[in-house]
This record gives structure tokens, sequence and C-alpha cells, in this order.
């Protein structure tokens, strides 16, 4: 992100020296003023102009007095991809009682939530042939006995500079709900929320949660 703010910045700043560097005025009574810009006007003023390009486009939210949020560019919420096999939580996680860290058995000691192995899916499918979805729990045999995968396409992304930890969340009893919503009723995962910075610090922000605000705690 710093190589791009100062790459942009260095572009900007040849554009102004070729465009307003000197200016000629002329005035309502007619007056010809000459006018021009330092090295560092056109640094501040470069700078101003992609700082306030970086904010529009990636849709910064910020929290509203109601309590609400703005709505950003840039968010995922309600993005809900087609997968290679149709996988319900509602059926697994509702129906069938599975718990999530059954499936998910790194999120109590590891910051990021693990996609789960074929080995995992296959303790129950080489006995439960799916009667719901045959076809798909025959690709999912097929990959296994196969030795491949199934790429299954993420749902949840955060920026590249903001480091969330799963195991910090659950070990203090953050239930998956909180972020991912009601997953136990989604026949097709979507992102809940928005994720965005301001909806993170107002949970960070209430009392009985006792979470650290400063910036290094997600931002390192």
């Amino acid at each position: 992100m710093f190589k791009i703010f100062s790459e942009g910045r260095k572009y900007l700043r040849y554009f102004l020296s070729k465009t307003i560097h000197q200016k000629n005025v002329l005035t309502e009574n007619n007056t010809l003023v000459s006018f021009s810009m330092t090295k560092k006007s056109q640094q501040f003023f470069a700078s101003s102009l992609l700082l306030i390009a970086i904010l529009f486009t990636t849709g910064c939210l910020f929290q509203n007095p109601d309590g609400g949020q703005r709505v950003g560019i840039g968010y995922n919420k309600g993005y809900a991809p087609e997968q290679p096999i149709a996988f319900s939580h509602e059926l697994h996680v509702g129906k069938n009682k599975i718990q999530c860290q059954y499936c998910h058995n790194q999120v109590e000691r590891s910051k990021s939530s693990n996609i789960p192995s074929l080995a995992t899916c296959m303790n129950c499918h080489q006995q439960v042939a799916g009667r719901n979805d045959p076809d798909a729990i025959k690709k999912l045999r097929d990959a296994y006995s196969e030795g491949k995968t199934i790429e299954w396409v993420r749902v949840h992304m955060l920026p590249d500079h903001v480091q969330f930890n799963h195991q910090a969340h659950v070990t203090k009893g953050v239930s998956c709900q909180t972020c991912h919503g009601e997953i136990e009723k989604m026949a097709k995962v979507y992102q809940y929320t928005d994720l965005s910075m301001g909806w993170c610090v107002n949970c960070h922000r209430q009392p009985e949660n006792k979470a650290p605000l400063n910036c290094t705690t997600c931002h390192h």
C-alpha cells in the first residue's frame, strides 16, 4: 500500500509540474497575474489528492451518531459465490448438529480458520452417500480417491494489511455467529457483515468485551 501511495504521488507531482507549475491568470480587471507552485506545495497537493482518492475508492466506513454505518465502496457484504460443491451449513450444522470446530478444527489454536481437508469430509461420507445430492458426494469421493482437492471459493475477505486472529476471538468466547451470522441457517454461505474497520471497532468498544483498541492489534 505504501509503495502504491509513493508511486501515485510521484506521478501526480509530475503532472502538476507540467500543468500548473506556472500559470498566467487574467483577472476581472484584465490584469495578468502569474503564480507558481513550489516543489513542497506540489508534494502536499499531490499527497492530499491521492489520499482523498484512496479514502473514496476504499469506501472507509465511519460510525454514525445513531450507531449505524454508512454504506461504503469495496466491501463484500452479501457476497455468496458459487462453490464447486453445494455444501449446506443448514444441513450439516443446523439439521445434523455438527459442531463448527469438527470441520474447522484449527480455530481454537490458529490465527486462520482452516478449510476442512477431504479426509475430514470422508470420515462421514465413506458411509453417508448423501441422498439429497449423491452426485456431489460422488465428486467428493472421486477427488479423495485420486488424491485431489476441492477448490473452494473464499467468501470472507479482508484487506492484506488487516490481521484477524480466530484463536484470540474463539478462546474468549466469541461465537461464530457474531461475525458470520446464523451460519446454521445458511444453505449457501454468504458474507453476513461488511467486516469493515468501523464494524470491528464498534465491537471492541463494548466494555463487556474488554478488547484492545490499539492499532497494532489488527495492523501489524
